[in-house]
């Protein structure tokens, strides 16, 4: 049992502690890969050398750890590999860590009856198409000639399935940059600089009105903390989370960098679209800002467009109010509703 996929319960507003949490993560081993917005793997093959403890103490450990320096608990799942991990994490609890043996019977018992979408990199094409022939199951796919996977999925694809869901994993925590000055309140992805923000309902969400309110919000946030900032974003990435807590992730590269609020909006809008949700219990909502580069460097293309032009207009407007008055002194319509 060497790796750790933790989870920390980040409330709205609180994202800028993430590299905090990693420091505490550091402390028990180099080998950290911070997963944004509130999570991180850890490889723990030296650590439970060096200090003569099991996984479980360590989950125990980091959990209290995490309570008394910055008040925030996590979930934890713990596996011998990072792909089992993550998996392992959504079946975690606080105080609980979601153990997986290194057992290769605990390992197929563990995956046999779950959906063939819980695999990472399964999307919902392959899922109808492996569904569509009765492999709905990673224990069916598991079970599927070789040659059925790639006849279906294709040959990279197939070969890559069958040793995911016969719990091969041949991924590895990649140590990561996960500092930044604090006056920037972002962290890092892979070295990268980012902004993240979250959206959690009250109890599970199936209203999409009430989901694209979320991201209305979520985007002015990252919008006006992107413009104080003078930074511009090259990509946003949406995670949506479920009541089973399973999670959907996707990403998208903006036509130029941007830190416009609209712009954000619309992106957002358009990548919940292509979800194709359909009453899905929405747990939380969570939106990033990556690839930040400086505003004064970042070319933009003119537009002779009279009402984007007021757009902008009416935003340096609006971001200096906030700046005197407070971040919620000014804000669309409909969010006060």
């Amino acid at each position: 049992m060497t790796i750790l996929c933790v989870r920390f319960q980040l409330p709205p507003m609180r994202e800028a502690a993430l590299p905090q949490l990693l420091g505490v993560l550091e402390e028990f081993t180099p080998v950290v890969e911070a997963l944004p917005p509130d999570g991180a793997l850890l490889d723990l093959r030296g650590a439970e050398r060096y200090f003569g403890r099991g996984t479980v103490e360590f989950a125990s450990l980091i959990r209290v750890r995490a309570l008394a320096l910055h008040g925030i608990d996590c979930v934890i799942g713990a596996a011998p590999g990072p792909m089992l991990a993550r998996m392992a994490l959504r079946d975690a609890v606080p105080g609980v860590a979601r153990v997986v043996s290194e057992e290769p019977d605990a390992v197929t018992e563990f995956l046999a009856d779950r959906p063939v979408a819980a695999l990472p990199g399964v999307g919902g094409a392959t899922t109808r198409t492996l569904c569509e022939y009765g492999l709905d199951t990673i224990g069916k796919v598991a079970a599927a000639p070789l040659s059925t996977l790639q006849r279906l999925t294709g040959a990279r694809a197939g070969r890559e399935l069958h040793e995911k869901a016969s719990g091969i994993d041949r991924s590895r925590v990649v140590p990561n940059a996960t500092s930044l000055p604090q006056t920037l309140g972002c962290a890092r992805a892979g070295g990268t600089p980012i902004l993240a923000t979250e959206r959690s309902f009250q109890h599970d969400e199936l209203d999409p009105s009430r989901h694209r309110h979320a991201l209305l919000s979520a985007t002015e946030e990252l919008g006006t903390r992107l413009r104080a900032l003078e930074k511009v974003c090259r990509t946003l990435t949406l995670t949506m989370r479920y009541a089973d807590r399973s999670a959907t992730t996707r990403s998208r590269t903006l036509k130029e960098p941007t830190a416009h609020s609209s712009t954000l909006t619309g992106t957002a809008y358009r990548m919940y679209e292509a979800l194709g949700l359909q009453r899905a219990r929405v747990r939380s909502i969570a939106l990033r800002a990556e690839g930040l580069t400086s505003a004064a460097r970042a070319s933009h293309q003119l537009t002779f467009d009279p009402v984007d032009e007021k757009v902008r207009r009416i935003e340096e407007v609006a971001d200096r109010a906030r700046a005197k008055f407070g971040p919620h002194v000014i804000g669309p319509g409909t969010l006060a509703a």
